[in-house]
């Protein structure tokens, strides 16, 4: 355990600190030279000091189990996609479903089709889950094993959608869903290694906790953890509509402490879909022929206002997943009724009108700056005219909200110095910002970014980095090198 840290420098060019720590806690801080060397005390060495990293919307068993998948992120159309799967195939065991993530086929010149697959991977099922996971591509082998209704269908007269998979291969939102939780079907040790692997990888980026938003019974999953021993992160847990009554009879209510380091977090309901996959819920119609133009707004308001109102009395924190500008206005008009703040997931595209209410109804943006640099083009072609308020942080924050930023990961890394990079510089290499006039200051990237402070009296969630963040480039901020960070006072990473 850390007692104290040295020759610390606090962000904003104030002078060195020495900072003592007892009890999980900050018990002082001190002129630089006040506190001598010892056991258990860092030399900084003139580091700066700050406050640990939260990821406030992470997947962390879907972040876990994507890096062990086939990459498609790079892959510019589908016949690119399929000669991946091709090459992968060639090393598969026989049997073995081919399981690939991150593909983005929204700006693709060519379609994609179970067909494409089929003749790519003919001895093997290939389900493949796009970036933003509110699509699977599947060959027509995965589809018979991992889809029930056209598996019937398919011996019968099938139905429409059904016929339509079965040429594209596509299933979107709740159909998807079901398919990659059946994905997750690795033991629950198997799991566990890797989500302990992938949160001290987080560790090792400065991250101290997590919002996890996982569609999964949670509470079971964490208690599990802790007890085999997982320490790297504090976790707070979502829970889904699915499982609301199960939670309310057991007692559950966010904010309370399930295990070591692992609380309740808030309800999670997913009210539309995505950009990229064209089932964001928008007030005016997508500009492509679609037998669904305006995208898919998943549960009405006459569902949301009594889900999120009884969660509310029940104890819960409310989170609501909204992307397009029609779910978010529905979304903040149900916040209106119950008279209740929360948080909206995502927060993408926004009508003007709604910027000031966020701060009127006491509703946070949870926002991924990282879907921005990777959206853009998708938001030129599929929302055009309007995206001088997509992504639209800065109009947020002046317009009173509270942000918080994550990643989404798997969308994109659980790095939250790539979040903080996105929102400061709207783009990513040598590319011009996206709506430049939307960015954010590095100050208030960090201050939605973290939960504690450096002072007295807070918890000892600390990282020592090589860099100033307030005045790094948005590369430099991308490979922030991380020396130490402490969880409660504990060293969960060490670079020292």
């Amino acid at each position: 355990m850390i007692t104290a840290i040295r020759d610390a420098r606090p962000l904003g060019g104030h002078a060195p600190i020495d900072v003592s720590i007892a009890d999980g806690l900050i018990t002082g801080i001190h002129p630089a030279g006040t506190l001598a060397a010892g056991e258990g005390v860092i030399d900084a060495a003139g580091r700066w000091i700050m406050p640990g990293l939260w990821d406030e919307h992470v997947h962390l068993t879907q972040w876990a189990q994507h890096r062990r998948r086939l990459d498609l992120e790079g892959a510019s159309s589908a016949a690119e996609v399929a000669s991946i799967v091709r090459d992968a195939a060639a090393d598969a065991a026989p049997g073995e479903t081919i399981v690939g993530g991150g593909f983005r086929d929204a700006l693709w010149p060519d379609a994609p089709t179970a067909a494409l697959l089929d003749a790519a991977a003919p001895d093997h099922a290939v389900v493949l889950v796009s970036a933003d996971v509110h699509c699977a591509w599947l060959s027509t082998a995965a589809l018979a094993r991992y889809v029930p209704a056209y598996a019937a269908a398919s011996a019968g007269s099938q139905g429409a959608e059904t016929a339509d998979a079965a040429v594209s291969g596509l299933l979107r939102e709740e159909a998807a869903f079901a398919v990659t939780r059946q994905l997750d079907g690795a033991p629950d040790d198997v799991l566990d290694r890797w989500v302990d692997e992938a949160a001290r990888e987080a560790a090792a980026r400065g991250v101290v906790g997590v919002v996890d938003l996982e569609m999964r019974w949670n509470r079971d999953d964490w208690a599990r953890r802790v007890e085999g021993g997982f320490d790297a992160l504090r976790v707070e847990f979502g829970v889904y509509p699915q499982h609301l009554d199960r939670a309310i009879e057991l007692g559950l209510r966010s904010g309370l402490d399930v295990a070591e380091g692992v609380r309740v977090g808030p309800l999670k309901v997913i009210t539309d879909g995505s950009l990229n996959t064209r089932t964001a819920y928008c007030c005016d119609p997508y500009p492509e022929e679609s037998a669904t133009p305006y995208g898919v707004l998943t549960v009405p308001p006459c569902d949301l206002e009594p889900l999120l109102a009884r969660a509310a009395e029940a104890g819960f924190e409310l989170a609501v997943h909204a992307i397009g500008d029609g779910a978010n206005h529905t979304a903040l008009d149900v916040f209106a009724r119950i008279g209740r703040g929360g948080r909206i997931e995502h927060a993408q595209l926004l009508r003007p009108c709604d910027f000031p209410r966020f701060a009127a109804l006491g509703v946070v943006a949870s926002v991924q700056p990282e879907h921005a640099v990777d959206d853009r083009d998708v938001a030129e072609r599929f929302w055009p005219g309007r995206t001088g308020r997509a992504f639209a942080l800065r109009s947020l924050l002046d317009a009173g909200a509270r942000l918080v930023l994550g990643s989404d990961a798997p969308v994109a890394p659980l790095d939250p110095w790539v979040s903080i990079a996105a929102a400061t510089t709207r783009t990513r290499g040598d590319r011009e910002p996206f709506h430049a006039e939307q960015s954010i200051t590095p100050h208030e990237a960090l201050a939605a970014s973290t939960r504690s402070l450096v002072a007295v009296g807070e918890p000892a969630d600390l990282l020592l980095v090589d860099a100033d963040p307030l005045t790094a480039s948005g590369d430099a901020l991308r490979s922030m090198p991380v020396a130490l960070t402490l969880l409660g006072g504990r060293p969960t990473h060490s670079a020292l």
